[in-house]
Parts: C-alpha cells; sequence; structure tokens
C-alpha cells in the first residue's frame, strides 16, 4: 500500500512539474504574440501610409483625355 502511496505521490509531482512548464511556456507565448500583434500593427501603419502616398502620387499624373485635349489644340 505505501508503494501506491509513493506512486501516487510521484504522479502527484510529474503533474506539478508539468503545470509549471505550461505555465512558462504559456507566459512565454503570450510575450510572443504581444510582440507579433505590434510588429503586424506597425506593418498596417506603413502599408496604410504607403497606401496614401502611392494615392497621392496618382493624382498628380495628368488625365489622359486632359492630354489628348491638349494635344490636339
Amino acid at each position: 500500500m505505501i508503494s501506491e502511496f509513493q506512486e501516487l505521490s510521484d504522479k502527484i509531482d510529474q503533474l506539478a512539474d508539468m503545470t509549471m512548464a505550461l505555465r512558462r511556456e504559456n507566459a512565454q507565448l503570450r510575450q510572443a504574440n504581444s510582440a507579433l500583434a505590434a510588429e503586424a500593427m506597425a506593418y498596417q501603419l506603413r502599408l496604410a501610409e504607403a497606401s496614401r502616398r502611392v494615392s497621392a502620387l496618382l493624382e498628380q499624373i495628368p488625365a489622359e483625355e486632359s492630354n489628348a485635349a491638349e494635344g490636339a489644340q
């Protein structure tokens, strides 16, 4: 009977060790997730800025119709 208690105690120790390891891994994953979310936000901001700049450049290009009308005169 004592060996059964010892076996149960060993399994409880293993469970406690696994629980602590999973908690550490979970904390690391949360930190990595936060870092990736911040990186994704930064990329979204850069993409939005690039889109605004491209739109501004496209607005500066004269329309074909106005070029064709000016060329015909």
